[in-house]
């Protein structure tokens, strides 16, 4: 059956992961009651946490046992380089902010804190332990887009947020997020084992409260 980690992993980090996917950050944004200078400040931070999101990725290639592998990785590095920083950038503008104006941002702690949290994840463990440390991110934002929708409270009519979570909802994006599923799969039949799963469920624990510190690195925009 497709799928089985990503459900256990969530299972044992249930209050880590509510504290995400329920931040007060994405509330706001479906109701459309979130300030705007905390979208411009999430913006800002998540254009500079996509370069970090890329070498990442890098990463994965240097970590991969097979060709298919590598090729996977490659595709997800050129993705990412080639399609959606550069659909970011376009979106961002709309809000006012220019690539060169987010790049000379500095990165807040929070993302700092989620990115080289990944990254050390990647270096000092395997492609198992970097695929879990991403799955949050990943997955994440395709299960807050899917509860926001359903969310009888979200509202669709002037909500200038509203792009932003059709994009998350999208089939393209719903589809990305089942093949992360797939792969975190076919990663623990590869180098898992029920061994690892506790130390696995604690990274992706630790991913999903750093998530949660990057929307409310967000909200913090107006204290």
């Amino acid at each position: 059956m497709p799928n089985r980690l990503f459900p256990r992993l969530v299972a044992a980090s249930a209050e880590a992961w509510r504290a995400y996917v329920g931040h007060d950050f994405v509330k706001q944004l479906a109701t459309g009651e979130l300030p705007q200078a905390c979208f411009r400040r999430y913006l800002i931070q998540d254009y500079l946490f996509l370069t970090h999101f890329a070498r990442a990725w890098g990463l994965a290639i240097y970590k991969s046992d097979t060709l298919a592998e590598m090729r996977r990785a490659q595709r997800l590095v050129a993705a990412t380089l080639d399609v959606e920083i550069g659909l970011h950038i376009d979106y961002c503008r709309g809000w006012g902010l220019s690539e060169a104006a987010m790049a000379a941002e500095p990165e807040a702690m929070a993302t700092i804190a989620y990115t080289r949290f990944v990254l050390d994840r990647g270096v000092a463990g395997d492609r198992l332990d970097l695929e879990t440390a991403l799955a949050p991110c990943i997955v994440g934002y395709a299960v807050i887009a899917q509860e926001r929708t359903a969310d009888p409270a979200t509202q669709t009519a002037g909500n200038p947020y509203r792009e932003w979570l059709e994009m998350y909802a999208g089939a393209e994006y719903q589809d990305l997020a089942r093949a992360a599923k797939t792969a975190l799969d076919e990663q623990f039949a590869q180098r898992g084992g029920e061994g690892r799963f506790s130390l696995l469920a604690a990274s992706f624990a630790t991913a999903a409260r750093l998530e949660a510190d990057f929307w409310q690195m967000g909200l913090d925009a107006v204290r």
